[in-house]
């Protein structure tokens, strides 16, 4: 199951915070490092602060945006300690963990982390399906990356151990991130074609379904459903 966990870093700016980062994964047995778009890697910088955990720097993906990172994960938890101005399920640690591993046993799930002054934008936090936040004393709330990451690898660690030995977990299948967007071009192109939307002047349409349907989390039986109904219209309009 930690198998199959991504810690993604987004622009990361201090190549000692990806060393610590590498750290923090390996005392909890995670493996899988992303690196979106670093300011400074390879760097001795990091290869120091890993101490022993120079495995996990050298097997690190290191990818140009988000989306290359999370394109096959089933579900994907952005960390933010600040309110945003649109709704996205927020989740204590310890519940995102046990959800997290439950899931980790289908398909990859990725927990993605901000640059270390701003954290993640907002179309990069609109790419996840939940967000969690790590209780902290409200006068000064804000864990540095490598803390973030060791709490959230240690519930990752412990849930890994309870559910590895009850594997009892039943729940309805997700699509991918890549289907999910799929179907959100497949969605937006019926639009446009029924001219809800205007290529000329898209407005904020789509991102109102976007988060409809992240509220909703779809399973992957119900896209196919949807995609089919939209095939269906699309066969009863004109050419």
């Amino acid at each position: 199951m930690l198998d199959n966990i991504r810690i993604i870093l987004v622009q990361t700016y201090h190549p000692g915070n990806i060393g610590s980062a590498a750290r923090a994964m390996k005392n909890m047995g995670l493996k899988n490092l992303w690196l979106v778009n670093p300011v400074d890697f390879p760097s001795e910088q990091a290869t120091a602060m890993a101490a022993n955990a120079e495995d996990i720097l050298g097997s690190a993906q290191v990818v140009s945006c988000l989306a290359d990172a999370i394109e096959n994960c089933g579900m994907v938890v952005g960390t933010s300690a600040r309110e945003r101005s649109f709704n996205l399920p927020s989740l204590l640690p310890g519940n995102c963990a046990r959800q997290m591993i439950a899931e980790a046993q289908k398909y990859p799930v990725a927990l993605v982390f901000g640059r270390e002054r701003m954290g993640l934008h907002n179309d990069e936090i609109q790419q996840c399906h939940f967000q969690v936040n790590i209780p902290a004393n409200p006068e000064y709330p804000v864990l540095n990356i490598a803390q973030a990451i060791q709490i959230l690898s240690y519930e990752l660690f412990q849930q890994s151990q309870e559910i590895g030995h009850t594997n009892t977990y039943e729940e309805a299948e997700y699509p991918l991130h890549r289907e999910i967007e799929h179907f959100y071009d497949h969605l937006e192109q019926v639009l446009q074609q029924l001219e809800v939307i205007r290529k000329s002047h898209p407005g904020n349409t789509m991102e109102r379904f976007r988060r409809l349907f992240r509220r909703a989390r779809l399973e992957k039986r119900e896209i196919s459903l949807l995609r089919g109904v939209l095939r269906n219209i699309q066969s009863r309009l004109p050419d």
